[in-house]
């Protein structure tokens, strides 16, 4: 009998399966450019614009030209239209909104408006990923809609990103469709996304990634650190929706840190290592920052994959604080506290992301697995068929130790709808699979089962 030592097995666990000859390209050529053509100094304009309109509060005024919510959000379709035209009418503009009435924050009827950009996709069109920043701002007083709130970093960073994500990607053509989203009311109770979540439910949108970006432009932390070399992102382990049937499913066969978002996150990571100079990102195994809230969950919540997206240096001195000086010390969210290129730095994050999910085939669906008691795991899942088999180079399944955070393994597949792993054992591992494009664009990985799920 032949012995196998650990070294020797763990190379022929990462070894290339030999029928590997057709394999995509390793990385997206294209993205590179895209990556590249993300300007910091657009985005500072951008961002000077939003903090101009000296309020974007929810409940701020709505008639003025200049002044306030209304202002900012005309201002936004207006530069979506205006990207539209630079791409022959590539985008659909529109707003979305809800009259908000009786909530602690808005307590009298509000229209809350959303602004949204969507770029459709040439083969699958009715399938989303978004990208989206928040219009509005606060002061101390989350009832005060008149004094000052230039809300630079909060959120007119995010706000400036989804834009000039627009900008970039509206140049080209993706599989998938591209949303390109300014969402009010976040700092009133998350209404907005709430509003446009609904909105997308009713219309039968298959959303398969929400990237919410939320204070992008901050590398001076309240703790001293200063830093424009990573970022956060932050990602729920176990979806909002789960049934109790999927849980006890969950508990016997593992997913607790393996829900969509959650593989969107490690999407997130490994594409800034890929793609993007000088950032690391920090995968957050939270929904958002302890006890606070984001965009993202309103998504969440009713089952779409979604993360935040944010600097990874927070200073509180910057939020949600009257402008005014005490004892010589400076509060509140101005210009003079955005990183201009740090905000272009995780811009660029985004659109690598956007571009590599649009460019993808579709994902992965009803992926399961099988090998208790076996030496030798199996991965089974539907293969795209009909248009949407026309970009599929194939399947790639990856693995992983049980305590590691991301992906160790891969081994791309081919054209089929299942794969065994000769002498990988199902209790040492988890497992998942990808879709990859033929110019190399992937999905993220799909963990099998209802805990791992992108929908269909």
């Amino acid at each position: 009998m032949k012995l196998v030592t650990a070294v020797a097995l763990s190379a022929l666990i990462a070894a290339p399966a030999l029928a590997q000859e057709h394999a995509p390209p390793a990385e997206v050529l294209a993205v590179h450019d895209y990556v590249a053509a993300v300007s910091a100094d657009r985005i500072e304009a951008d961002i000077r614009t939003l903090a101009e309109f000296g309020t974007r509060h929810t409940l701020s005024e709505t008639e003025s030209d200049t002044r306030g919510i209304g202002a900012a959000r005309r201002w936004i379709f207006d530069e979506f239209e205006r990207i539209s035209a630079d791409c022959g009418g590539c985008l659909e503009v529109m707003y979305i909104s809800d009259t908000i009435s009786g909530a602690r924050r808005i307590p009298e009827p509000t229209e809350v408006v959303s602004v949204i950009a969507i770029q459709r996709g040439r083969i699958d069109p009715d399938r989303y990923v978004v990208v989206s920043g928040d219009i509005d701002s606060r002061v101390t007083d989350p009832l005060d809609g008149t004094s000052d709130s230039p809300g630079a970093n909060d959120n007119a960073s995010g706000m400036a990103g989804a834009i000039e994500a627009a900008r970039v990607l509206s140049q080209h053509e993706f599989d998938g469709s591209i949303i390109y989203a300014g969402l009010s009311g976040e700092e009133q109770g998350l209404f907005g996304g709430q509003i446009v979540a609904a909105h997308a439910i009713e219309n039968g949108w298959r959303i398969k990634g929400v990237l919410n970006n939320d204070m992008i432009g901050n590398i001076a932390g309240i703790n001293g650190v200063i830093n424009n070399t990573t970022a956060r992102v932050f990602s729920e382990g176990t979806r909002a929706v789960e049934t109790p049937d999927e849980a006890t499913d969950r508990r016997f066969r593992g997913g607790e840190v393996d829900s969509a978002s959650r593989n969107l996150a490690r999407f997130v990571d490994r594409t800034a290592d890929q793609y993007i100079p000088n950032l690391d990102v920090m995968m957050v195994y939270r929904l958002d920052r302890f006890a606070r809230g984001g965009h993202h969950r309103p998504f969440n919540a009713v089952g779409y994959p979604a993360v935040r997206i944010m600097e990874t240096n927070e200073h509180y001195d910057r939020q949600h604080q009257d402008l005014r000086a005490e004892d010589g010390r400076p509060y509140g969210d101005t210009i003079d506290g955005v990183d201009f290129d740090h905000a272009a730095r995780l811009t660029a994050l985004n659109v690598a992301v956007l571009a590599q999910m649009a460019g993808a085939p579709p994902f992965p669906s009803e992926v399961s697995i099988e090998g208790a008691v076996q030496p030798s795991t199996t991965l089974s899942w539907n293969m795209a068929e009909g248009v949407g088999a026309e970009n599929l180079s194939g399947y790639r399944i990856y693995w992983r130790l049980t305590d590691q955070p991301q992906w160790q393994w891969s081994r791309f597949v081919g054209r089929t709808d299942s794969y065994t792993l000769e002498n990988v054992v199902i209790d040492n591992y988890f497992f998942g699979v990808s879709a990859v494009a033929l110019d190399g664009s992937e999905t993220p990985v799909v963990f099998p089962g209802a805990a791992g799920s992108f929908g269909n």
